[in-house]
């Protein structure tokens, strides 16, 4: 005879555990329980069925896995949490027998990290059970950052500490600097949530979100403690990458940190890489960084005379061989072709297109110097620049220290960075006008010879397409082109705000904003007698018999008659609804004039009306037509087909009817423009 299982003991009711069982077996509070789940990544579980798993569950009981729970007995963090929550009963116990010293030098042996700095716990064995590879670490890294990126943006409170605020800041900066130096930064999105960025750092694609640099409004409805309890893991996991990509382009981490710099708002200038001794030789970004005792001092005289030595015989042979590159160039340009795929199809999926190498588009600005004006966001356009080349980047004084000039007339720049619209007439002031409070000594309308003056999108766009755009479409005060998200892939038939107008809407679209076209007088007129035709052709249906409304033969022909002939016949029945209607409209307007004592107003319709409406008529058959055709068709489908058939239909057409609020807005945008300028 086999065992009696007795409930509760077997299958689901033992698989899982409440989350009131858990704490209770853990011996540690409901808050330490959330962190420890959050660090491990131990999520609460949905079962089945509740019946099966507790009599007692109800909708909010909370459920986990009982593996999950027996495999956190093992964490050397419960004996943390235990030592704490002995202190704070020590603490208490003194204090309510009003022993105030016995209960200072207690608190004075417990660990504060607001107040010491030293923490209580440390996640290095978490970060090492949760990612056991490199890569790992990688993929997750997208949370992790835009958490930072957000903390470090945010004011210090009482729920939020100035040192997390702090860390956060200086582990952002600390990976910005990666990126500067491995060129790792691909693209980049203005929007209204903020900036997002895109890195391939060792073949993984990174995606971040930067908040904008504005003053921030914490609120009372949000739950710092959970949001604190991830950045407090992402912290360790971000300084733990760092070192790892530090360690392999050959930099010391941490960087040095300049105090001084910092109070002067440098930011990523406060900071000074150093390379370390066995691998400065073979680092790929020496431009980025600041040798330590080694770049003191020179090179040897005699090693550099040899090395002298040996290029001036390598640019003998140069020399020599010139006419057989020229001679063999022409072959190898044929040989070193790139294959290009092409769709086979017209309209099909459009393959992406090998390359050389990215090197061009990583040193997009490695030749310019930049002078961002003080009305523009230094910090994302320093980040961009640097990390695509850029080395010389000046800007006000006031926006911080750091900048290679705040001499705004410095005869080396390039491109300046403005956002300020265009003054056509302002007063000069004379050179001994009094001095403003900042370093800036051009007036608003002011430029300088041969500077190109540009607004920020020209940056973003640039980088984004892999090319220096055009100046002149981002002039100041021009109209910029459409700033498009890069991560969003165009599909085929969908709204594209970069195509005209004219090849992408259907034909008749425009139709609709017909009457707005119209001006006043006859021409509204006339407009008006269209809408009531139409109205009248809706609201009525005198034209049309009982044959009509249902036929009885399969392929739409009676009487034995052919399909041009019954087409015939409904143009000619089309033609007298017309004039059914026009004759109703008339008579219409013979009664209002008679009520009002004006004078019959004559339908004096102009060509273009007539023609439009014309060309509704004819949209309005076509798409009657097709909807039959099609109607025709789902009647040959088997149900399932027919229902699937249908719900392709319903979402396509979502799509088309929000590609088309665009287009008519685009459509209104476009008038607005024609009329402004005429």
């Amino acid at each position: 005879m086999g065992r009696i299982k007795k409930k509760g003991e077997a299958g689901n009711a033992k698989n899982f555990i409440t989350r009131t069982k858990a704490v209770k077996k853990l011996q540690i509070s409901l808050p330490d329980f959330r962190k420890l789940c959050i660090w491990k990544g131990i999520f609460p579980r949905e079962p089945r069925s509740r019946k099966r798993v507790s009599k007692s569950a109800t909708s909010s009981t909370t459920f986990y896995y009982t593996k999950d729970i027996q495999y956190l007995l093992h964490e050397p963090l419960l004996r943390k949490f235990r030592e704490q929550k002995v202190l704070e009963k020590k603490i208490s116990r003194a204090l309510g027998r009003g022993d105030v010293t016995d209960a200072s030098r207690l608190e004075r042996n417990a660990a504060q990290p607001e107040k010491t700095g030293k923490p209580r716990y440390t996640l290095d064995h978490v970060i090492r059970e949760r990612y056991p590879t490199f890569v790992d670490a990688l993929r997750d890294l997208d949370d992790c950052l835009s958490m930072l990126f957000l903390f470090a943006n945010l004011p210090s409170t009482t729920t939020v500490p100035a040192k997390m605020i702090a860390r956060c800041e200086r582990l952002c900066f600390e990976f910005q600097h990666y990126i500067i130096v491995s060129r790792s930064l691909r693209k980049s999105f203005l929007s209204i949530k903020g900036i997002y960025y895109q890195a391939n750092i060792q073949g993984e694609d990174v995606l971040w979100l930067v908040p904008y640099k504005f003053n921030q409004r914490v609120v009372g409805d949000i739950d710092f403690r959970i949001m604190g309890t991830f950045v407090e893991f992402y912290m360790t996991l971000l300084g733990f990458v760092n070192f790892r990509l530090y360690s392999s382009v050959g930099l010391r981490y941490p960087p040095k940190f300049d105090k001084a710099k910092d109070d002067e708002a440098a930011e990523l200038g406060a900071f000074k890489l150093e390379g370390n001794n066995a691998l400065a030789a073979s680092s790929q970004a020496p431009a980025q960084v600041t040798g330590g005792a080694d770049a003191e001092t020179g090179p040897d005289p005699q090693t550099q005379a040899q090395v002298n030595k040996l290029i001036r015989q390598m640019r003998e042979a140069d020399v020599e061989g010139d006419e057989a590159e020229v001679e063999a160039g022409e072959e190898e340009t044929a040989v070193d072709a790139i294959d290009k795929f092409e769709p086979v199809a017209p309209g099909g999926d459009v393959l992406p297109q090998p390359s050389y190498s990215g090197e061009e588009t990583e040193s997009l600005f490695a030749n310019f110097t930049f002078y961002l004006s003080r009305e523009t966001p230094r910090q994302p356009l320093e980040f961009i620049l640097r990390a695509f080349g850029c080395k010389r980047i000046g800007w006000d004084a006031v926006l911080g220290g750091g900048a290679y000039t705040t001499d705004e007339r410095d005869p080396s720049i390039t491109h300046q960075i403005v956002d300020r619209p265009v003054i056509q007439a302002a007063s000069q002031k004379e050179d001994g006008g009094d001095e403003g409070e900042t370093s800036q000594q051009l007036a608003s309308n002011q430029r300088m010879p041969g500077r190109i003056y540009v607004q920020p999108q020209w940056i973003w766009d640039s980088i984004n397409d892999g090319e220096l755009k055009r100046p002149d479409l981002y002039a100041p005060g021009a109209q910029l082109p459409p700033h498009l998200s890069p991560f969003v892939q165009n599909t085929q038939g969908a709204y594209d705000p970069t195509m005209p107008l004219e090849q992408q809407q259907p034909e008749g679209e425009g139709l609709e904003d017909s009457d707005e076209e119209l001006g006043e007088g006859e021409e509204a007129d006339d407009s008006l007698a269209v809408k009531r035709i139409e109205g009248a052709a809706e609201g009525m249906d005198l034209a049309r018999s009982d044959d009509e409304e249902g036929g009885d033969g399969d392929n739409g022909s009676f009487g034995g008659f052919s399909d041009d002939d019954n087409a015939a016949g409904e143009d000619d029945a089309d033609e007298s609804e017309d004039e059914a209607l026009a004759a109703e409209l008339q008579y219409q307007r013979e009664l209002e004039a008679e009520l009002t004592g004006k004078p019959v107003k004559r339908d004096t319709a102009s060509p273009q009306s007539k023609a439009k409406v014309e060309a509704r008529k004819r949209l309005a058959k076509q798409a009657k037509e097709e909807a039959e055709e099609l109607e025709r068709a789902k009647g040959m489908l088997s149900k399932k087909k027919r229902k699937l058939f249908e719900q392709m239909q319903y979402s396509n057409n979502k799509k088309s009817a929000e590609d088309q609020k665009l287009r008519a807005k685009r459509r209104k945008l476009e008038k607005q423009k024609t009329r402004a300028k005429a």
